[in-house]
């Protein structure tokens, strides 16, 4: 993989720090775990879905945490006392305990999970405060002159 040089960057930029960092933690993907699957898409202007792959976990098996803008979803299979492990002859269905974190933009909140299929759907919306939301500055000008002249003709026509 082809590494970056991304500090030429941070010296024409003012309060990007954080979205570079990230970039360079990108940069380091090989070490991350790729269990389960998971894919990120855009459902709205503001609105997101992840979809992990969770084949063979239950609702019970998982847990889904956010914490500082950062999701995290855990699997564990749970196993009932007393119960018997079957014996497998060939195992492709991956059941391992696994940790998948996300780190999540400022103002994002996710909305709710679902679980459907082997797929875990965690649904995701954006909402800035209002008083984070860009608005319009009007620009006041001064009064003209013909305004003042107006007046001087106004009060010349009463006393006359």
């Amino acid at each position: 993989m082809r590494q970056f040089d991304l500090s030429p960057l941070y010296r024409s930029t003012v309060g990007f720090d954080r979205l570079f960092s990230m970039l360079d933690q990108v940069a380091g993907v090989d070490s991350s775990p790729s269990y389960p699957p998971y894919n990120i898409e855009r459902t709205g202007e503001d609105a997101y879905r992840i979809t992990v792959a969770v084949a063979g976990f239950a609702s019970d098996d998982l847990a889904i945490e956010t914490k500082n803008n950062t999701l995290t979803i855990r699997g564990e299979k749970k196993v009932a006392e007393g119960a018997q492990r079957p014996e497998m002859l060939y195992q492709g269905i991956a059941a391992r305990a696994f940790e998948r974190r996300f780190q999540l933009a400022d103002h994002v909140q996710v909305t709710g999970a679902a679980l459907e299929n082997g797929l875990l759907h965690v649904d995701l919306v954006r909402e800035v405060p209002e008083a984070m939301k860009p608005r319009t500055i009007p620009i006041a000008t001064k009064p003209t002159n013909i305004a003042i002249d107006a007046k001087v003709a106004d009060r010349a026509k009463e006393a006359a």
